[in-house]
C-alpha cells in the first residue's frame, strides 16, 4: 500500500520577503542568464534601479543621472527629490512600501509594484542606499538582504537626490559580466523616452531633442529609408514611422510609461491597427495590410494611468484602458493616426506618394511570391511532419506561460553527430534543435524569393515563425552551434548572411548568438575542467599539477551527450551577435560576402590564426 505524506501545520511555512525574491527570483526579474543576453537579469537589476530615477525626472525633479559600472559593481546617481529619510531602509526592504502607491506623488510610473528595489537588495551580496534632501543625509547597507549598517540621519551639503550601489549575486548569476553595448542600448531608449534627460555612463553622456526620431536616427542607416522619419507627438502619446527599401519584414519599438515592451502587447497591436486604418482611408484604397506594413520601422510610446503588465519584467502591455475616464488604449491610438497621421499626409504629397508607391511595389512581389509560398508553406508543414530537423521543445505548449517562453533556445546546428548530442543532452522543456544539411547557400545579393526554394531556409524560417516579423517568433534566443574551425566559421557566416540578409531585425533586438564550446578537457582522477581557451588551458594545468590528462576537441561531434549537458546548461556560454552602428547591414555584407577583397582576405587571416595555431598543437595524454 503506497504511504501518504504527512500534511500538517509542520508542512506550513512563511518565507520572509528576501527568502522568497531568493527562492524564486524568475518570478521578479524574469530569468537569470550570465549577461551575453540582453534580458538578462542583471540588467534587470540595473533598470528597476534606473526606473526610479527617471520617474523623479518624469515628475520634474532632477535632470542628470549618472551611472558607474566597474566590473561587477554598479552605482546609480540621480537628483531627485531623495528617498524620505525615515523610510530609507523601509523602501528597499518592506514589500507594498513605496512612494509609486499614493497617485499623488507618482502619476504615470513605471514601477507601481513597490518590487523592484527590494529584489535588487535581495539578489546583490552588496547593496548600499543613500538619500540627500533638506540638507541632510542617511544610508543603509545590505547583504542578500539583510540590513548590516544603518547611519543616523546627519546634516550633509550634498545635492538632493538617491545614490544606489549594488553588487549582483554571483551564486545566483553565475559567470556574469556587464556587456556595456547592452547598458548603452537601455540608456538610449531612456533618452529617446526623455527628451532633456542626461544619462552618464562611465563618463560618456547620452542626451536626446528629438524623441522617438534620434531613436529611429539611430537604429536606420539614412540612406536606405525610402522618405524621411514621420515623428507626431500627443499628450500621452508620440509616434515615429518611415518605411525601409530594403528591409522585408516590419520592426517595432514600443513603450509605456517610458519602459521598453519587447513583447509588445495592446498599445503594438493598436498601432499596427491603425497604421493600415489611416493609410486606407487617405487613398481610399483597400490594400492589404501587410502590404501596407511591409518593410515598415517605426517607434510608438503612450502613457497609461496604472499599466498592467502581462509579466512582473514589464515586456508587455496588457491593459486596455488609457486611465479611468479615458479612452481605450486601442481607441486612443487608432484615433490619434487617423487624425495625425492623415493630416501630416495630406500636407506632404511627396512623402504620401512615397508611400503609396512602397506600397503598390509591395503588393505586386507579394503576388508574384503568392504560388511560391503556398507551396513553401505545404513543403514546411510535410517536413515537419515527416522528418527530424527539427526537434522542439515542450514550451511552446498552450498551458506555458510567456515568461517561461522568455527562456526558449533553438540551437543550429550541422552534422549528425553534434545535433545528435546536443538533442541528447538539452533541456526539453526550453531548448530545441534544428538540424542542417551541409553548408547553407550564400544568399548575399538575392531577393526573399530564395527563402521559399531554397529547403534550408524555408525550413528554418518556418521553425522559427518570422515569415512576417517578430511578432510571433518562436524562440527568444538563437544560437548557431557550428565547430570553431574554418568550415565551422564558414556556415556561421553563411548563417548571419541570412538573418542580415531577410531578417536583421533578429539581430538588432538581440536574439542571434554564437555557442562557445570548449577547446580542451584538461582532468586528472578527481577533477575535470573544460577550457574554452589557451589562457584557461594553462590555467587548468597549473591548478591540477601533476601530468593531468589534456583533450583536444576538434569538433562538437566528438564531444559525448554526458559531456555536453555542461555547455549548454547553467554555464552555457554564448557570444551575442551586434550590429555596430558606425556600419550599415549593406556595408556588412558587401564586406564579408562581397566579391573577394585584400582587406577581408587579411581580416580572416588574423582572426583565424589562433584557432589555426591551436587546432595544430599535439593533445597531451
Amino acid at each position: 500500500m503506497k504511504e501518504t505524506t504527512t500534511y500538517t501545520e509542520e508542512n506550513i511555512r512563511s518565507l520572509d520577503w528576501k527568502e522568497h525574491i531568493r527562492m524564486r527570483p524568475g518570478m521578479y526579474i524574469g530569468k537569470l542568464g550570465d549577461g551575453s543576453s540582453p534580458d538578462d537579469g542583471i540588467y534587470i537589476l540595473l533598470k528597476e534601479v534606473l526606473d526610479n530615477c527617471i520617474d523623479e525626472f518624469v515628475m520634474g525633479a532632477g535632470k542628470t543621472i549618472e551611472i558607474t559600472i566597474k566590473e561587477n559593481t554598479v552605482k546609480v546617481r540621480d537628483y531627485g527629490r531623495g528617498i524620505p529619510l525615515g523610510k530609507v531602509v523601509d523602501v528597499v526592504s518592506k514589500m507594498n512600501t513605496g512612494g509609486k502607491y499614493d497617485s499623488r506623488a507618482f502619476k504615470k510610473s513605471v514601477g507601481l509594484n513597490g518590487v523592484g528595489t527590494k529584489a535588487v537588495n535581495a539578489l546583490s551580496s552588496l547593496f548600499i542606499v543613500e538619500s540627500n534632501r533638506d540638507n541632510q543625509t542617511k544610508t543603509a547597507s545590505f547583504s542578500f538582504g539583510d540590513l548590516q549598517e544603518e547611519t543616523p540621519i546627519a546634516s550633509s551639503s550634498r545635492r538632493r537626490g538617491t545614490k544606489v550601489e549594488f553588487v549582483p549575486d554571483s551564486t545566483i548569476f553565475k559567470n556574469y559580466r556587464f556587456r556595456l553595448e547592452y547598458v548603452e542600448r537601455m540608456i538610449k531608449n531612456y533618452i529617446y523616452l526623455n527628451p532633456g534627460l542626461t544619462i552618464d555612463l562611465n563618463g560618456e553622456k547620452f542626451f536626446s531633442e528629438n524623441g522617438l526620431k534620434d531613436l529611429l536616427t539611430d537604429y536606420t542607416n539614412q540612406s536606405d529609408l525610402i522618405y524621411p522619419i514621420i515623428h507626431l507627438k500627443g499628450e500621452d502619446i508620440e509616434v515615429a514611422l518611415t518605411h525601409s527599401k530594403t528591409q522585408y519584414s516590419e520592426e517595432y519599438h514600443s513603450f509605456v510609461n517610458g519602459q521598453h515592451t519587447t513583447q509588445g502587447g495592446t498599445h503594438q497591436a493598436a498601432f499596427r491597427e491603425g497604421l493600415v486604418k489611416t493609410i486606407r482611408e487617405h487613398y481610399g484604397k483597400n490594400y492589404e495590410a501587410s502590404d501596407i506594413r511591409k518593410s515598415v520601422i517605426s517607434a510608438v510610446s503612450i502613457k497609461v494611468m496604472e499599466p498592467v503588465f502581462e509579466s512582473q519584467t514589464k515586456t508587455k502591455l496588457g491593459s486596455t484602458e488609457m486611465g479611468e475616464g479615458m479612452p481605450s488604449v486601442r481607441s486612443y491610438i487608432v484615433d490619434f493616426l487617423s487624425t495625425q497621421l492623415d493630416n501630416f499626409l495630406h500636407k506632404n504629397s511627396d512623402i504620401a506618394e512615397r508611400i503609396q508607391k512602397k506600397i503598390i511595389q509591395a503588393e505586386k512581389e507579394r503576388k508574384e511570391l503568392s504560388g511560391i509560398r503556398k507551396l513553401a508553406r505545404e513543403r514546411a508543414k510535410k517536413a515537419s511532419l515527416h522528418n527530424k530537423k527539427l526537434r522542439d521543445c515542450r514550451v511552446h505548449l498552450p498551458d506555458q506561460k510567456m515568461d517561461r517562453r522568455l527562456e526558449s533556445t533553438l540551437f543550429i546546428t550541422e552534422g549528425d553527430s553534434a545535433s545528435g548530442s546536443i538533442t541528447k543532452s538539452r533541456d526539453v522543456n526550453t531548448q530545441a534543435v534544428f538540424s542542417l544539411r551541409g553548408k547553407p547557400l550564400n544568399s548575399y545579393g538575392m531577393s526573399k524569393k530564395i527563402v521559399y526554394e531554397n529547403e534550408e531556409f524555408n525550413l528554418l524560417q518556418a521553425a522559427l515563425n518570422i515569415e512576417d516579423g517578430l511578432e510571433e517568433l518562436r524562440y527568444n534566443n538563437i544560437v548557431i552551434a557550428t565547430d570553431a574551425d574554418v568550415d565551422g566559421m564558414h556556415i556561421r557566416l553563411l548563417l548571419i548572411t541570412f538573418f542580415l540578409q531577410f531578417f536583421p531585425e533578429l539581430i538588432k533586438e538581440g536574439h542571434l548568438y554564437i555557442l562557445q564550446t570548449p577547446l580542451f578537457r584538461v582532468r586528472d582522477k578527481k577533477e575535470t575542467i573544460y577550457c574554452y581557451s589557451e589562457q584557461e588551458r594553462k590555467e587548468a594545468i597549473d591548478k591540477l599539477k601533476g601530468k593531468p590528462e589534456i583533450t583536444r576537441f576538434k569538433g562538437l561531434g566528438e564531444i559525448s551527450p554526458d559531456e555536453f549537458k555542461f555547455f549548454i546548461g547553467e554555464d552555457i556560454r554564448l557570444d551575442p551577435v551586434m550590429l555596430d552602428k558606425a556600419t550599415t547591414i549593406d556595408q556588412l555584407l558587401e564586406f564579408y560576402m562581397g566579391k573577394n577583397t585584400l582587406d577581408r582576405q587579411n581580416f580572416i587571416i588574423d582572426n583565424l590564426k589562433v584557432e589555426l595555431d591551436l587546432a595544430e598543437e599535439t593533445p597531451a595524454s
